[in-house]
């Protein structure tokens, strides 16, 4: 909770009444039905840790304090959740050991004592000893190589492989034939062997049968019996009665480790000597992808950049970005910083070949964070409209150039002004046979010139803004509603007395 009131109730048992600087841990029960109400001016950040958590612990609703230094932390960690940014210090483990109590050390991590491996082809595999289970082979795909290394961090998890794909904005289709055609398993029975391999490590480490179905993502004890015994020949109890009646069986693995500090995070929550947060948030970065829509982020805190081909464009506090669909690019975050997604729109929504940057004031924060949430999980309002962020985006865009021209006072002189801000990348703009003369007359008296005469210097003053910025001049034709560049520079010259061309030279010539 980062202001207001939240109330939770879990399958029609008490409400819990949150606010400001608390959280709560709603447990996951397939069953049980749970309600999230926030009141007006609330920002709440629904959180989901690492999936075994909520089977080894904490089986009721539970109310825990959030101290004020975790609370960047915790937004960014949002932001890793529902982004493909990925940073170290931010993984379920990393959550685990920061929360660890003052003095402990995670467990020291331990190979297996697999002993000698039997020479058997990789078509015996079904026969092989669980000790000797190797892990499965890698897709080299981007999006599947991506689910891939999720599932090897987390096997419990369970989504759809439609799920996967729009997690990689890749297609269902294409995640299928990557795993087939580079590992020769099909994308279901990679994971079954992922899970596999996972249980394996957690029998090792001593977990009993229930606890490592629930960790690799078996919905029974058994199902997991009847999935280990066809691939081993043997239970899981079996294997484990084996193993440690060896001498040196039974170490821990990495994974093994992790669950084990997410244990410790169980604990943690129950107690109220909480550590003090990181002084710094890790950097943080997504790998070069593209995406089917445009995208619009928000830097928060900090700084971070944006990389489409060999140009790199600045991303500072307050300054949120719509990402072109369709261009391969990389999104980058420096340390101690934080980014949030703020919606998306469509190629049909909104024509943009090129960045678009606008500047928000801190005043705007709560509500940036509110549009996020909203348009990243389920915790929104009921007449939630996708469509707003672009609206918002525009009004702001139309409050940053009105600082450019002299803006009428009258109010529906000031209306129409606003408007053809918003407005003045289209063509032709607002029409002036739609105004009225009381309109007309406030432009002159008001700014001095006519609206036509208006609509004409904001262009030129915003393109000469957009040029100074270092932007394409057949760019900047576009965004100003010239649909041909030797109009717009023809246009340019007479307003500026140079070309755009020449503008743009001056003006990097001066910043030398």
């Amino acid at each position: 909770m980062r202001t207001g009131t939240a109330h939770v109730r879990l399958d029609g048992g008490p409400t819990l009444h949150l606010k400001a600087g608390e959280g709560a841990w709603i447990p996951a029960e397939d069953r049980a039905e749970r309600t999230i109400t926030t009141e007006p001016g609330t920002v709440a950040f629904p959180l989901c840790p690492h999936a075994g958590v909520g089977t080894r612990g904490l089986p009721e609703l539970t109310r825990f304090n959030v101290p004020g230094d975790w609370q960047d932390w915790l937004i960014q960690l949002f932001n890793l959740q529902v982004t493909p940014f990925s940073g170290h210090g931010y993984s379920p483990e990393a959550v685990a050991e920061l929360l660890r109590h003052p003095g402990t050390r995670p467990p020291t991590p331990a190979a297996l004592d697999h002993g000698p491996a039997p020479e058997a082809p990789a078509t015996e595999e079904r026969h092989r000893a669980p000790e000797t289970l190797a892990s499965p082979t890698m897709p080299r795909a981007r999006g599947a190589r991506a689910v891939a290394e999720e599932l090897m961090h987390d096997p419990a998890l369970d989504l759809t492989v439609d799920r996967w794909a729009a997690r990689v904005l890749s297609s269902a289709r294409t995640l299928r034939r990557d795993f087939l055609a580079e590992t020769g398993l099909t994308f279901e029975q990679w994971r079954l062997h992922c899970r596999l391999g996972a249980a394996v490590e957690f029998l090792a480490a001593g977990y009993d049968v229930d606890q490592v179905a629930a960790l690799v993502g078996f919905a029974s004890r058994n199902g997991l019996t009847r999935a280990f015994k066809g691939r081993f020949g043997l239970t899981p109890h079996e294997f484990g009665r084996k193993l440690f009646a060896r001498p040196g069986g039974g170490g821990l693995t990495q994974r093994a480790a992790a669950a084990r500090q997410t244990d410790d995070l169980i604990r943690m929550m129950r107690e109220t000597n909480t550590p003090a947060a990181p002084e710094m948030l890790p950097p943080a970065s997504t790998p070069s992808h593209t995406n089917d829509i445009h995208v619009l982020s928000w830097m928060y805190r900090g700084s971070g950049y944006l990389d489409i081909g060999d140009r790199r464009y600045e991303r500072e506090r307050g300054v949120a970005t719509w990402i072109p669909a369709q261009l391969e690019h990389v999104t980058g975050l420096r340390e101690n910083s934080v980014s949030l997604p703020l919606g998306n729109a469509s190629t049909a929504d909104l024509h943009l070949t090129a960045p678009l940057q606008v500047r928000f004031s801190p005043a705007w924060d709560d509500y940036l964070m509110f549009c996020s949430i909203s348009a990243r999980s389920a915790l929104r309002p009921d007449d939630h409209n996708p469509r707003h962020i672009l609206d918002l985006f525009a009004g702001q865009v139309a409050a940053q150039r009105a600082l450019s021209v002299p803006m009428p006072t009258d109010p529906r002189a000031r209306a129409v002004a606003l408007e053809c801000l918003r407005r003045i990348g289209e063509p032709g703009g607002t029409q002036d046979a739609d105004i009225s003369a009381e309109i007309h007359r406030a432009f002159r008296d008001e700014t001095g010139m006519t609206l036509a005469r208006w609509r004409y210097a904001a262009r030129m003053r915003i393109a000469r803004d957009l040029l100074t910025g270092g932007a394409p001049p057949s760019a900047v034709a576009r965004r100003t509603g010239y649909a041909h560049l030797p109009t717009f520079s023809a246009a340019f010259s007479r307003f500026h007395g140079l070309s755009p061309r020449e503008y743009q030279e001056r003006e990097a010539a001066r910043s030398q």
